[in-house]
């Protein structure tokens, strides 16, 4: 529990004998300031602990509630001031020294609640608080954590997208994990506990992608689906081999990958940018296939930010073009893997035994 030098309780004791720090017995000179132990409270202060991303995800979504924009940076300096954190706390470190500790909980306190709907993300770095994040603070609610987000569809949909991505089902460190069964860290190895991490994260990350691709123009999104392909292989070595030729909501071809150098082999693009509610349905499929036609085209993508109909996927697969469909789930997990909009934070090494080394013969 992380207090303040305001929240410890004034005792009437006149004695204290022993004291219990971070599982340590410590043995103290009993002098009083203000009603406190001096002991105690120095002790205190020298043990504060830095708040978990649950804990914070309330008053981030208090300091949000005037309706204005908010940098994210900006609310890490508040959040720590709220807390009493020191400037040595501030700047404590993750143990891979990619970021500080305080900032990287705040950053995923301020994703999860985005992931139910309490935020929402209006630019790089900037959100501000929703009209479902106004009514659950009228509740006046003691606490906001992961049992209270799952109250919203939304972030139950996260919650499953990140399961899915778990060859193991684990959840790490709980943060997912709400079932009340033993907590999956005793479970697992240490290595499943490693890799059941990284996939918490991509989930996370994917829906990210997704929302800035939303807010960003459409001839971005066309530019960013010909760099998916090329950087997947399409093309070749080629940075020429690929181009954006579409305008938004023309019906037509967005982009064109040439296969080979005379373009005898070409891979033409459709790109939507759809809300995760609105699937693209079999008429613009078959509006699609109709420009592959007119430009004697045999291989087609159809790419979007939200998902495809029953009908649509249909149409595709039985249609004598070989017509790929790419939903946003995919597009998101293909930049990740292909690095398109994204870039490596951490890089940690495992270590083990060199048997070679301790081989004798």
């Amino acid at each position: 529990m992380h207090l303040l030098p305001s929240q410890i309780v004034h005792g009437n004791a006149r004695k204290l004998e022993q004291l219990t720090l971070s599982g340590v017995d410590r043995r103290l000179e009993i002098e009083w300031v203000a009603g406190v132990p001096l002991g105690l409270l120095n002790n205190i202060l020298e043990h504060q602990v830095i708040p978990d991303y649950q804990s914070v995800m309330l008053p981030l979504l208090r300091l949000t509630g005037d309706g204005k924009e908010y940098r994210i940076g900006d609310v890490v300096q508040k959040l720590a001031g709220e807390f009493g954190l020191s400037a040595n706390e501030l700047t404590e470190m993750l143990p891979s020294g990619g970021q500080a500790l305080f900032s990287n909980r705040v950053h995923w306190a301020k994703t999860y609640l985005a992931q139910a709907k309490l935020l929402e993300i209006t630019r790089r770095a900037h959100f501000r608080i929703t009209e479902r994040g106004r009514k659950v603070l009228q509740e006046k609610p003691g606490k906001i954590d992961v049992r209270l987000l799952e109250r919203f569809p939304e972030f139950n949909e996260f919650k499953e997208r990140a399961r899915a991505s778990q060859s193991n089902e684990l959840s790490p460190r709980g943060t997912l994990d709400t079932s009340g069964s033993e907590p999956a860290a005793k479970r697992a190895t240490p290595d499943e506990l490693m890799r059941g991490t990284i996939a918490d994260i991509e989930p996370a990350l994917s829906n990210e992608l997704l929302e800035r691709i939303l807010a960003s123009p459409p001839s971005f999104f066309e530019n960013l689906i010909v760099t998916l392909l090329l950087k997947m292989g399409y093309g070749g070595a080629r940075e020429e081999a690929g181009r954006a030729v579409g305008r938004s909501g023309d019906g037509g071809i967005d982009g064109v990958i040439d296969q080979d150098v005379l373009g005898l082999d070409r891979v033409y693009l459709q790109a939507k940018r759809y809300r995760p509610d609105a699937p693209v349905s079999e008429p613009e499929i078959r509006a699609f296939s109709g420009s592959l036609g007119a430009a004697k085209a045999s291989k087609g993508v159809f790419v979007t930010t939200s998902s495809f109909t029953r009908p649509a996927k249909d149409f595709a697969q039985r249609h004598p073009f070989k017509m790929v469909l790419m939903d946003g789930a995919q597009l998101a997990a293909l930049m990740i893997r292909y690095d398109v909009g994204v870039r490596t934070a951490d890089i940690f090494h495992v270590k083990k035994i060199d048997e070679d080394f301790f081989n004798d013969e």
